[in-house]
């Protein structure tokens, strides 16, 4: 997957998003012109209800923009069909979020393998192997035949992000990703997101945690569905 010919790997322009509701109308994303550039560390901060998910679900394909573009590597993810839009993510995005959300009728290994299932990315028979190899990376191997239930939160949010990178996508998305950790898991976690930019992922981070927002390279603050301020750490 290359580059917007732009040198970005995500590039919105004006991005519009409105919901209706019974109380009529509700604008969530008003016009956002927004650049990531390739393995760049962006932090996302705002209060609830600013538009922070929505903007990861504008640019991971989960949701699609009422107006604008959303170009992500040389993908137009508003413009992909419903059917395209899962294959895409598949390969393109990893996603985290503040639950874990792994199926807990599967071992952390097995986990990790059914991403690998579902996109045909790595044959068959060097998926446990890639697996694993993921799990080595955030200190989980031993637990690769647990199931979820057996394992603390940081230890699911581990295996998570090693599902998250099991097809070697380009942007990895967290949706508060450390929301249900203890300070040192936190900052295990952070430090595991640090060496994927420095492996060459973008990684984009909603977070609540101004401490933890800072120590992203780039740090956006979202209020009533517009960016209103942006800074360089």
């Amino acid at each position: 997957m290359g580059n917007n010919r732009n040198g970005h790997l995500v590039d919105l322009r004006q991005v519009v998003k409105t919901f209706e509701s019974a109380a009529g109308v509700f604008t969530a994303l008003k016009g956002i012109d927004m650049k990531v550039g390739t393995s760049e560390f962006l932090s996302i901060v705002g209060k609830s209800g600013s538009g922070k998910s929505t903007l990861i679900n504008m640019i991971t394909g989960i949701d699609r923009p009422t107006s604008g573009e959303v170009l992500v590597g040389d993908t137009a993810v508003h413009a992909l069909k419903e059917g395209q839009i899962a294959v895409w993510r598949g390969r393109a995005v990893g996603l985290i979020f503040q639950f874990f959300q792994l199926l807990p009728s599967l071992t952390a290994i097995e986990n990790i393998m059914l991403p690998m299932d579902y996109c045909q990315r790595y044959p068959r028979h060097a998926r446990p192997e890639r697996a694993m190899h993921l799990l080595e990376q955030v200190d989980m191997a031993e637990y690769a035949h647990q199931l979820p239930s057996a394992l603390s939160g940081g230890q699911q949010q581990s295996i998570a992000i090693a599902r998250a990178l099991a097809n070697d996508p380009p942007l990895v998305a967290a949706d508060e990703p450390t929301g249900n950790l203890d300070s040192k898991t936190t900052e295990a976690v952070f430090r595991l997101f640090e060496s994927l930019v420095d492996g060459g992922k973008t990684i984009l981070m909603v977070t609540h945690d101004n401490d933890l927002a800072k120590r992203a390279q780039r740090t956006i603050t979202l209020a009533d569905g517009l960016i209103v301020n942006e800074r360089t750490n």
